[in-house]
Formats: C-alpha cells, sequence, structure tokens
C-alpha cells in the first residue's frame, strides 16, 4: 500500500516485522493506540493483509499504519522498506513458528528465520536505526533447568528442534551485534504461551492449516471443524498428570512489547539492568509470561465452562521431546518494564472464543477442510 504520510503524536515511526500476524497485530493496536505510527514489513506467508484492514477499522487511525509486501531475505526490498522516514526502532516478529513443521524442513527454518534477520540487521544499520525487539520464545531455556525460569537461566541446553534452536542462534547473532556497534540496543522478549484474542473478536489467531498449538486446536474443536481434542500425555509428575504451561493473554503480550519499547525507543534505557550489561551490553532480556503454570486439564475445563458444555477431548501417548512444567519468572519485567500480565485463563477462553464464533475460518473464506 501507499506511504503514509502522516506524523504521529509520538513523532515516531516504528517497522514491525511480522505485523500482520497472531501476535504482530494485536501489538500494532496497541502502539498505534499509545500514539506509534507503523509500517508493517510482511510476506504474507502466514498470514494476510485483511488483519492489517481489521487493525486501521480498531484503531480508528488509518493513517498511522502502512505496509509492504517484502520477504526479509530480499536486501534491496528490506532497503527499499526502510526509504522515505526516520525508524525508532523495529519490532521483530517476522519467521517461522510451526515446531513440529521446524524438525520436518529444518533448512527452509534456518534459512527463512536466520537469513532474514542478518539481512535486517544489515539494513537497519545502513538506515541508521539503532532499536531492535525481537520476539524470542521459551523455547530457547531447553531443559537445563527447573522452573520457574529467570532471564538468568542457562540457555541452548535440551532445545529439541530447529524453530527453538533458531531463536537461541538469533539471540546470540544479536548480543554479538550489539557488543560490536555502540549504534545497536537490542531488547529480546522471551515468550511463554500466548493465547487468547482482542476484546472486540476482530482480530485472532488464525493458522495456517492443523494448528500445531493448544488454544487453536481447543477453538476449532468447540466451532466444529475438528473432531476432539487429543492431549498428550496424562502421567506426567504435575498436579492433574497432564502437561503445565505459562499461558499468557496476547493483549497482556502485546502491551509488553509497548512498555518494552517505550522504555528503549530515543535512546533511553531504564534503570535495573546492570546485571544484563554486565553479560552482554547494549542487551536487556525479558521473559514475558505470568508466573503460573497452567494444565492442559485446567484449559480443557475453562474452555468447557465458556462453552457450557463439555469440550470433546480424549487421552494420548505423550509427545517426544515435551517438558512436564514451563512457566516464567516474571519479576524483571515487572521490576523493569513496569508491565505484568492482568488477564486469566477464563478471559482468555472466553476472547478466544468470541474470536472464533465470529471466524470460524479466521481471516479467509476458505474451504472446510
Amino acid at each position: 500500500m501507499a506511504a503514509s504520510s502522516a506524523t504521529p503524536a509520538t513523532g515516531e515511526w516504528i517497522m514491525v516485522t511480522g505485523g500482520a500476524g497472531y501476535i504482530g497485530s494485536h501489538t500494532l493496536v496497541e502502539l498505534i493506540g499509545a500514539g506509534f505510527g507503523c509500517r508493517v514489513v510482511d510476506n504474507f506467508s502466514n498470514s494476510c493483509e485483511e488483519s492489517l484492514r481489521r487493525v486501521q477499522e480498531l484503531t480508528g487511525k488509518p493513517d498511522m499504519l502502512d505496509w509492504v509486501n517484502a520477504d526479509l531475505r530480499d536486501e534491496a526490498a528490506v532497503a527499499a522498506a526502510f526509504e522515505g522516514r526516520k525508524f525508532g526502532g523495529v519490532i521483530h516478529f517476522a519467521g517461522l513458528k510451526a515446531v513440529g513443521k521446524s524438525v520436518e524442513e529444518p533448512l527452509a527454518y534456518y534459512d527463512n528465520n536466520i537469513v532474514g534477520t542478518l539481512v535486517l540487521l544489515r539494513q537497519m544499520r545502513k538506515a541508521g536505526c539503532g532499536l531492535i525487539i525481537f520476539s524470542s520464545s521459551a523455547t530457547v531455556y531447553g531443559d537445563g533447568s527447573e522452573p520457574p525460569f529467570a532471564e538468568t537461566a542457562p540457555v541452548g541446553r535440551g532445545v529439541t528442534n530447529p524453530y527453538g534452536w533458531t531463536k537461541f542462534m538469533l539471540e546470540q547473532v544479536m548480543i554479538d551485534a550489539a557488543r560490536a556497534d555502540e549504534g545497536l540496543r537490542v531488547v529480546l522478549l522471551r515468550y511463554f504461551n500466548p493465547v487468547g484474542a482482542h476484546a472486540s473478536g476482530r482480530i485472532g489467531e488464525d493458522p495456517v492449516g492443523i494448528p500445531n498449538n493448544l488454544m487453536p486446536y481447543v477453538l476449532q474443536v468447540a466451532v466444529g471443524r475438528r473432531k476432539e481434542l487429543t492431549v498428550f500425555g496424562e502421567d506426567y509428575a504435575t498436579a492433574d498428570g497432564t502437561a503445565e504451561r505459562d499461558y499468557v493473554h496476547v493483549v497482556d503480550l502485546a502491551k509488553g512489547h509497548l512498555a518494552a519499547l517505550s522504555a528503549f525507543v530515543g535512546g533511553k534505557a531504564p534503570a535495573g539492568l546492570e546485571e544484563d550489561e554486565a553479560a552482554h551490553p547494549r542487551t536487556a532480556v525479558f521473559n514475558l509470561g505470568t508466573g503460573n503454570a497452567i494444565s492442559v486439564k485446567q484449559v480443557v475445563t475453562a474452555m468447557s465452562a465458556v462453552l457450557g458444555r463439555e469440550l470433546p477431548h480424549t487421552f494420548g501417548p505423550r509427545r517426544a521431546g515435551d517438558l512436564a512444567r514451563v512457566f516464567a519468572d516474571t519479576s524483571k519485567a515487572e521490576r523493569v518494564l513496569g508491565w505484568k500480565a492482568g488477564l486469566t485463563i477464563e478471559d482468555m477462553c472466553k476472547d478466544g472464543w468470541r474470536w472464533q464464533q465470529a471466524n470460524p475460518r479466521g481471516f479467509r473464506d476458505e474451504p472446510a477442510e
């Protein structure tokens, strides 16, 4: 689409890669609401422009969002995306993210996720953009320590799939880049399990094909697109025998990105980063989760309560590589960024169901499977 010539209230335009996706679109709503202008760079391989049009509708500020259809591995296209304005920072969501698919197609994941990020970092430097906020993942913790995971926990031990390795490798790439370049500030945000949808029901998670994550699969069972949910494993060393994860509402997660951007944009750096600076100059790391472990059975129970009927489900064997318990220590984000997740698993189920009811086949009018 044509570039907007409007001036945002903050005076800052932010580049958002992968902004048409699930977390990206919700983050756009928060950024634009806070007075930032946003340019999305996305190749729409796992998303669509309709999500961006709905963001314009939700914010009521269509001139605060424009977008470029480009693959980050295309150096010329990324260079062109930086032209025409000065960006206060980049929030980098773009990347392939299906864990199972990454095992089947590792070269595609390493190529897309790593090469695209290297191109982005080079073009940021040429454009004089000195802040990148990276969409990392709790998968970098692997099985190297026991939860709750603090940002100081070991990373890269027992990572079980190429997707997780790309996140780990890219964290190291950015740490090294910031150490070598005094003009670059890196913020690594390690997500736990984002779920839910915007309260309006206008934007939400729209996976391509069979969902790889629990909540979108649950929602497709609820709306009748899938027969039943298979719960993988009921013999874990947890309270009810099913695996426990830190589910965080996507709107809380989006607000975490706004908190990080607000803390670092314009060359600022908040207090409380002494440990980060000692470990890796100009790089800060934050967990974004709730700090609470919720079991798969608890998710099924919460969704059944929202539906007013039992969610069809059965039990199967454990999946290889799945850990029993994964949840965050979020005290650092609360202390340094002033951010804390506030929405509950019930909110996540209610908002997710509202989105699925209003959009039974997501943003696309796709045929039944």
